[in-house]
């Protein structure tokens, strides 16, 4: 439990492309755990009568990944690529990269083998949204340096075109159809940070539907009537004050006139109760 409880921990403190990264670690433990599961269901199908059946495979393939070489490239260059982002960028339009690439990334796909009728396997991984991403920030900052270990000092667009030409040469595989989804992927990175560069943003219509299905989620924010209710409560209890004083002070008057015998039992009883507040 102490383990669960400190990963959850580090999840709440992660910044967004942290938890991004923990959610397809966590998938991939899965898929390894539970392979079949995992192919059938999160995979997204090169048929498309079969998507239709799973159309949440349509992002749920961009969590998934079956190689550990696969996983490792695509969140190493994530947590070094999303974090470079995220200072030209918010949050918001982060997930609207991630998961715009993932959907275009999968349209293509799903248009690739529908068009050719080829066979191949499903598709999994988060190669299209990281894609997507990369492609994003080298649009926005191409000239930006980027120092790499034994290499030197390399401008951000050559990394990213290094990254889509290693995708294109994939294509050369009939099997690995999945690299046309990469190809989505920086499209969509591309096309996106160009318009947001004009001051257009073509993903906002997805950034207010996270928000709409987030906040379905929220707790509703308690009401004030309950503090504006104690409020006007001591504000009469202080309006009594002035005729309770009143009803004292004329019982005084009367036991110095006619002394405390003169006084009747609710009068003697008022007084009692008055004496002891």
């Amino acid at each position: 439990m102490n383990i669960i409880n400190e990963i959850q921990q580090a999840y709440n403190k992660a910044n967004i492309v942290e938890r991004i990264i923990y959610i397809n670690v966590i998938l991939f433990l899965i898929t390894v755990l539970f392979t079949s599961f995992a192919i059938n269901w999160l995979a997204l199908p090169t048929s498309f009568n079969n998507f239709l059946l799973k159309p949440w495979t349509l992002i749920s393939y961009a969590f998934i990944h079956q190689r550990l070489f696969h996983i490792l490239s695509n969140l190493l260059v994530l947590y070094y690529i999303g974090n470079l982002f995220l200072n030209f960028y918010t949050k918001k339009q982060f997930l609207n990269f991630y998961f715009l690439g993932a959907i275009f990334g999968a349209i293509v796909f799903l248009a690739y083998y529908y068009l050719t009728n080829k066979l191949g396997t499903p598709l999994g991984g988060a190669s299209a949204a990281v894609t997507c991403i990369f492609v994003g920030i080298a649009t926005k900052i191409p000239r930006y340096s980027v120092q790499l270990r034994f290499i030197g000092s390399v401008e951000l667009w050559v990394l990213a075109a290094i990254w889509v030409s290693l995708s294109i040469l994939q294509l050369a595989n009939p099997i690995n159809g999945g690299a046309i989804s990469h190809i989505g992927g920086a499209l969509l990175g591309f096309i996106y940070a160009s318009q947001l560069n004009k001051g257009n943003d073509i993903g906002k219509w997805f950034e207010n539907f996270l928000d709409y299905f987030a906040n379905l989620f929220k707790p509703k924010q308690k009401s004030n009537l309950k503090t504006v209710y104690k409020s006007n409560k001591r504000a009469s209890k202080k309006d009594i004050e002035i005729p309770k004083q009143k009803i004292i002070d004329g019982i005084l008057d009367k036991i110095s006139k006619s002394g405390y015998e003169s006084l009747t039992q609710d009068e003697k009883d008022f007084l009692f109760r008055a004496g002891k507040k």
